[in-house]
């Protein structure tokens, strides 16, 4: 069966940034094995919430005895983002059925966003169905492969291997490629320099401040006239 060639170069287009899913989604599936979940459990996590940053977060939590609400609560900040990514991308699929922009934003992610939203914008015609199935359909198979693998692995990776290094350069990229506007640099200045301050705050409540106050700058500045920082 022939695929179609706007879903092929997708994929394609998916491609230089799985250099940082695969091993970000390795210490995912480590880190779940390390807090004392199951493989089983692991698994089932990694399909049923499919978002790094917030597993990562949690299992930093469990691993410190926090109260469960804090997790939930820590989680769902940090996803808040999917919100604003959702919102970008609805005006490119109105005329899906409800199944297919439910799955659609099910396999969303920060990679995703960030390809597909490059390629929407360009001038040239593209079926945005299709490329973003290639997009978010590869970096979704590659992710749930890299987690299983790590959380099979478990506990017989060495530290070593320095794998912690996906998950900040991973999000490097993303931000630096989202840097285009005043608001956006504000945003990312602010939120992580309130990181670096408060990150001795209890139950990882500093992430939480600092993505509450980098949002903040980012929404005033732009209130207050954004100015393009780069062509």
């Amino acid at each position: 069966m022939k695929l179609h060639p706007d879903f092929v170069a997708g994929a394609r287009a998916a491609g230089p940034i799985l250099l940082g899913v695969v091993p970000f989604a390795l210490v995912s599936g480590v880190a779940a094995i390390s807090v004392g979940l199951t493989p089983a459990e692991a698994i089932g996590m990694s399909f049923l919430v499919f978002a790094g940053a917030s597993q990562l977060a949690v299992f930093q939590l469990i691993g410190a005895g926090s109260p469960w609400i804090i997790m939930v609560l820590t989680a769902w900040i940090i996803n808040v983002r999917f919100t604003m990514y959702s919102a970008t991308l609805a005006p490119h699929f109105q005329k899906l059925p409800l199944r297919l922009k439910s799955l659609f934003a099910y396999m969303l992610s920060d990679q995703a966003f960030a390809v597909t939203l490059a390629r929407f914008i360009e001038p040239e015609p593209v079926s945005h169905a299709w490329f973003y199935a290639g997009t978010a359909g590869t970096i979704w198979v590659v992710w749930q492969v890299s987690a299983i693998t790590g959380a099979l692995l478990g506990t017989l990776v060495p530290a070593s291997w320095g794998f912690d290094f996906a998950f900040p350069l991973s999000f490097m990229a993303l931000l630096f490629g989202a840097l285009r506007d005043r608001p956006a640099v504000l945003a990312a200045l602010t939120g992580g320099l309130t990181a670096v301050l408060a990150r001795g705050l209890p139950y990882n409540t500093g992430l939480v401040l600092a993505t509450l106050v980098g949002i903040a700058a980012g929404y005033l500045a732009e209130m207050l006239g954004p100015q393009a920082v780069t062509a």
